[in-house]
């Protein structure tokens, strides 16, 4: 299955969260999650029973929607975290937060993970001074991320570097905003990594 393309604030509305899908309306309290608080469609306010199997699934499309993933990447991605030693549920957020495109979006260089994902994907970031341009790039401990010289003054990246005054950086990353770069210092503990994703039922509906 490819990556979803359509509105994403449908996604948000379905899955009854915000996923962090639209930036700037996101901060003013413009989305579509704030406005109408219900899935989409003619039966969007009916209540219904979740059984188990629709709370795990609900739970890996909340994690795959947000980093952006197409269902193979994401069965691939746990699939490493299961091989791993440790706690597949854990590991499996780490491998999601070690994503270049998404590093991008802790160090508040791209107001969404979409955004990132372009500017990585179109050459716009360099990794210890090397372009990378594969959004799935992990990223290690100590690793340089920095925007391009000539992309350093793009109005939506300024944009979203100026947003991070309000909405703040990741403890896990050290960034220079006016030199729009970034150290990726450690891969954070579970507890920092702030998501509406409940990782234990994801591990559940692959261990079936």
């Amino acid at each position: 299955m490819a990556r979803y393309r359509g509105p994403v604030e449908k996604i948000e509305r379905r899955l009854g969260v915000s996923l962090a899908l639209k930036g700037e309306r996101r901060l003013a309290g413009k989305s579509a999650i704030d406005k109408r608080p219900f899935a989409p469609g003619q039966h969007g306010q009916a209540h219904s029973k979740i059984s188990e199997y629709g709370t795990q699934l609900r739970e890996k499309q909340k994690a795959k929607f947000m980093y952006g993933l197409s269902e193979k990447q994401f069965s691939r991605l746990f699939a490493e975290a299961a091989r791993r030693d440790g706690n597949t549920g854990s590991l499996l957020i780490s491998l999601l937060e070690q994503r270049l495109d998404n590093v991008v979006y802790r160090m508040g260089f791209a107001t969404t993970r979409r955004f990132a994902r372009q500017l990585v994907t179109h050459g716009h970031i360099l990794v210890d001074g090397k372009r990378v341009d594969i959004p799935s790039y992990s990223v290690k401990a100590g690793q340089k991320i920095e925007v391009i010289e000539r992309s350093k003054n793009n109005p939506q990246i300024v944009k979203a570097v100026e947003l991070t005054n309000q909405t703040g950086i990741a403890a896990w990353v050290d960034v220079e905003k006016d030199k729009k770069f970034g150290i990726f210092t450690r891969i954070p503990d579970r507890e920092e990594v702030v998501i509406p994703v409940e990782e234990r039922y994801i591990v559940e509906l692959y261990s079936k």
